[in-house]
C-alpha cells in the first residue's frame, strides 16, 4: 500500500472570517487504534476540502459539515472508491438539507466541494463548484477537475471574440457558481472516469479558489522550488505568496498538499484535521 504525506494551510485573506474547510483521513483510526484501510476498497488515504458560502455562520457551518460528513461516508459506504465517493457527495448534499430544514435562517448555506482517494492504482475524485484540484509533475501544473462556475464560460466567449479578454477577467459574475452543494439537486458533478496513476516526485493540490490569486505559472514555481523539502513546506509557500501578493479583496486560500512518499512509511500516521476558522 503506497504511503501518502500531507500538509494544509490557510489564510483569511482580506476577511475577518473563514469559510473554509479541509479533512485529510490516513487510514488509521484513532479512537479504535486500528487500521481502517480494508474498509476503503484499498484507498491510503482521503481528502476532503470545501469552501463554504452564505455569511460568516452559514459558511463555515456549511464547509465543516460538508468536510465531516464526506469523510464519514465515504469510511462507511460500500462498492468501488469511485462509487463510495459519489456516495459520500451525496451524503454531504443530504447533511446541508437537514441542517437547513432543522433552521430555516440558516437558508442560502451551501459549499464547494472537491475529494480525492488515494490508493495503489492512483487517485480518483469527486467535485462541486469551482474549488481546483491540481496536479503537479516535473514542473507543471495542470487542472484535474471542471471549474463550475461563470469563468470558463466568459473565457470561452473571449475566445471567440464575443468579449474582450480584459472584459472576461473583470466581469464580477467571474465567480458565479453554475453548481454547489446546498441540499438541493446538484446541477453539476465532476467524476474522474479512472484512477490517475502517482508519480514519485508528484503533488496533488486541492485547494478553495483563493489560490487562485496566483497564477498557475507561479504555483509550479513554487512547488518546484519547495518540493523536495515536503508537503508542509509546499504549502506553507503557496500561502505565503498568496498573502504577499496584498490584493484588497483576496477571498480565503486554504491548501491540502499531498505527495507520494518514495518509500512505504513503517508506521500508519493518525489522521490530522486541516482546518481553521472561527
Amino acid at each position: 500500500m503506497p504511503a501518502f504525506e500531507h500538509a494544509s494551510r490557510a489564510t483569511k485573506g482580506a476577511r475577518n472570517y473563514q469559510e473554509d474547510n479541509a479533512l485529510f483521513w490516513s487510514g488509521f483510526d484513532v479512537t479504535k487504534n486500528a487500521c481502517l484501510s480494508d474498509a476503503t476498497d484499498g484507498a491510503a488515504a482521503v481528502a476532503v476540502l470545501a469552501d463554504g458560502m452564505g455569511g460568516h455562520t452559514g459558511g463555515a457551518l456549511a464547509s465543516r459539515m460538508a468536510c465531516e460528513r464526506f469523510i464519514q461516508a465515504f469510511l462507511a459506504a460500500t462498492g468501488s472508491n469511485r462509487e463510495r465517493l459519489v456516495a459520500a457527495l451525496s451524503a454531504a448534499n443530504r447533511a446541508i438539507a437537514e441542517t437547513v430544514e432543522a433552521d430555516p435562517m440558516l437558508s442560502g448555506m451551501g459549499s464547494t466541494l472537491v475529494g480525492v482517494t488515494f490508493a495503489a492504482d492512483g487517485i480518483e475524485w469527486v467535485s462541486v463548484g469551482d474549488s481546483p484540484l491540481m496536479l503537479y509533475r516535473r514542473g507543471e501544473v495542470a487542472m484535474l477537475n471542471e471549474d463550475h462556475s461563470l469563468a470558463p464560460e466568459l473565457d470561452r466567449l473571449a475566445a471567440t471574440g464575443a468579449i474582450s479578454e480584459q472584459d472576461a477577467k473583470r466581469d464580477p459574475r467571474r465567480h458565479m457558481l453554475r453548481s454547489a452543494v446546498t441540499g438541493d439537486d446538484i446541477e453539476l458533478i465532476d467524476v474522474s472516469r479512472r484512477p490517475l496513476k502517482v508519480e514519485p516526485g508528484d503533488y496533488i493540490i486541492l485547494a478553495s479558489d483563493g489560490l487562485q490569486t496566483l497564477e498557475a505559472a507561479e504555483i509550479a514555481r513554487i512547488v518546484t522550488a519547495y518540493g523536495d523539502d515536503g508537503a508542509d513546506a509546499v504549502a506553507a509557500a503557496l500561502i505565503r505568496a498568496v498573502e504577499a501578493l496584498k490584493d484588497p479583496h483576496q477571498d480565503n486560500a486554504t491548501v491540502v498538499a499531498v505527495r507520494l512518499l518514495p518509500h512505504p512509511a513503517r508506521e500508519t500516521i493518525p489522521a490530522e484535521t486541516a482546518s481553521e476558522g472561527d
